[in-house]
């Protein structure tokens, strides 16, 4: 199901907030009760949500699983694909490293490097690069997300614009087979979005189960990106397109 924007926003305020209100959805969207009991009826349907009386309710499942569950989950690959993209990142370089576990393990492959400064809305990240003596390490302001220690809202947003940095490292939820890169909290993707237009160089960093998942919010192309580090061998059309744009791949082997 390819969902509109709304339904997109919707699908996001019922992960922020556990359940949604009809009322208080046409009210915000400034549409008739029976347009949002339409909207979350479809979305029912595509099992992203379940309805109660008045609403709707997030329902649990991949996107919902613990932060420090997903840290554990394909923690080899992770660590290759930090290692492969960290090999990619020199001495004396900014970067801005986004929210997520696969960004995290880039943190600590860059402990050894020199003189870096890393501009990151992921407080673990900045916790990881305070061993680096060598890194300087700029924190975003924002609305802190306590469930996984990013920082998002307008105010990051905002503050990524004052920089303009060599490379860009972002993870995310999902790559769709068109080679769509996605992920469930549009305010994220809104932070991602101007991480990735204030750098030179951008790279995405992901494991092979991204790739078989689906996300409602679309952040970028695979064939905007200058790199992407897997782990495992992309899908022939998602490679061809990714060697008509110029994208390279790395696959790194745990």
């Amino acid at each position: 199901m390819a969902l509109s924007f709304r339904q997109a926003e919707i699908l996001d305020i019922a992960r922020a907030e556990g359940r949604v209100v009809v009322e208080d959805l046409a009210q915000r969207f400034d549409v008739t009760l029976q347009t949002i009991r339409r909207d979350l009826a479809e979305l029912a349907e595509a099992g992203h949500l379940d309805r109660v009386h008045g609403g709707a309710v997030a329902r649990t499942g991949v996107a919902n699983i613990a932060y420090d569950s997903r840290r554990k989950m394909h923690d080899g690959a992770k660590a290759a694909i930090a290692r492969a993209c960290a090999a990619a990142i020199p001495d004396n370089s900014s970067l801005i490293l986004n929210l997520g576990t696969t960004t995290e393990a880039v943190a600590r492959a860059l402990l050894q490097h020199q003189s870096l400064t890393v501009v990151t809305n992921n407080m673990n990240v900045a916790s990881i690069l305070v061993a680096n003596p060598s890194c300087e390490v700029v924190v975003a302001g924002g609305s802190l997300r306590r469930s996984d220690g990013g920082l998002v809202g307008e105010l990051t947003t905002q503050f990524f614009a004052q920089f303009k940095v060599d490379f860009a490292v972002i993870g995310c939820s999902a790559v769709d087979t068109d080679g769509d890169v996605l992920d469930y909290d549009l305010a994220e993707v809104r932070v991602s979005k101007a991480i990735l237009s204030r750098a030179r160089t951008s790279f995405l960093v992901t494991d092979h189960s991204k790739f078989q998942r689906s996300a409602p919010a679309r952040l970028c192309a695979l064939a905007d990106l200058d790199a992407v580090f897997t782990d495992r061998a992309l899908a022939p059309a998602l490679m061809r397109s990714c060697q008509e744009a110029g994208t390279a791949v790395h696959v790194a082997r745990d």
